[in-house]
């Protein structure tokens, strides 16, 4: 069957349309996003403003109207930190199903990254053993960790990059003591976690998704998107920290101009480095693997399931 997936992220709305059939591999056959940064369409009070709501709805429309074109048989949607957290949330989610009739999910950061844990996992299968996944978002951090399909720990931590540029680090570039500052912050977060983490043992592999870690892959010389998705994507921890220095001096601008990186996420390209590289350190990672699969994938992948066992 043919499904449609809203993903309405604190960074972009993303239509994902896949043939889907259970027991077999999701295939893409369309997408439909835009940059719309709603966790920028926040007034003074954590409330996604008139203008913020009114670009949602419309962009939802569109959504529905193009998975009505090709043919999609089911649709639903979900939501990650910029509603989950938004003073007037339950407002925006009724403006959306009102005109839209989409109801859309909110998922909770505990959720959110079991189920983007669970994409991981389907992607590289029972011989990669214990994982540890990273995410980093628009609005927050996700890592898990376990041996099975579900991980035995799943966090969530006010880390996006989005969030962090937002209230952290202005400027363009930011001030170098407000560069330091955020470093300090990002780290003492990810310190309070790491026992938790660290009771779910020392991972096989450690695998990062989301766009903040494919273009911080790609900026430190992974393969481009133009390879497919099955070359292999690495990002080494030492890469890493070379390059945070100059993206720290860097405007929006240039840091577009580097391999990989948007205009849309050059300005939260610096924040997502700093997290990554926080993380990678204080959880002892000298190099992780980037995967393709990610939270939209998961949801795929649990309505497929939930099929399987007869349950609509």
């Amino acid at each position: 069957m043919r499904l449609g997936v809203i993903d309405v992220g604190s960074n972009t709305v993303h239509l994902l349309v896949v043939d889907a059939h259970p027991g077999a591999r999701p295939l893409p056959a369309s997408s439909h996003k835009i940059e719309l940064r709603l966790a920028e369409h926040l007034d003074d009070s954590g409330h996604v403003t008139d203008d913020g709501c009114r670009a949602l709805v419309e962009f939802i429309e569109s959504c529905v109207e193009k998975a009505e074109d090709l043919g999609v048989e089911e649709t639903y949607g979900f939501a990650t930190s910029a509603l989950r957290e938004a003073g007037n949330g339950e407002q925006v989610l009724a403006a959306v199903r009102g005109r839209t009739g989409v109801d859309l999910r909110v998922l909770g950061g505990k959720a959110e990254a079991s189920t983007t844990f669970l994409a991981v996992r389907r992607w590289f299968g029972w011989s990669a053993g214990r994982l540890l996944v990273l995410d980093i978002g628009g609005g927050s951090l996700e890592l898990a960790a376990g041996n099975d399909e579900l991980p035995d720990v799943s966090l969530s931590l006010p880390l996006g990059a989005g969030r962090l540029t937002r209230d952290r680090l202005p400027g363009d570039p930011p001030a170098l003591d407000d560069v330091r500052a955020t470093r300090r912050y990002v780290r003492a977060e990810v310190a309070r976690v790491v026992p938790d983490l660290n009771k779910a043992g020392p991972p096989d592999r450690v695998v990062a998704t989301s766009k903040t870690f494919r273009s911080l892959a790609r900026v430190c010389g992974a393969a481009p998107s133009t390879d497919g998705i099955y070359a292999e994507r690495w990002l080494a921890r030492a890469d890493l920290a070379d390059i945070v220095p100059r993206l720290a001096t860097m405007t929006a601008g240039e840091r577009a101009e580097l391999p990989g990186v948007s205009a849309g996420r050059a300005g939260q390209l610096l924040a997502g480095a700093l997290v990554a590289e926080a993380t990678m350190e204080l959880l002892g990672v000298e190099r992780l693997q980037v995967c393709p699969w990610a939270l939209r994938e998961g949801l795929i992948l649990r309505r497929l399931d939930l099929m399987t066992n007869g349950t609509r």
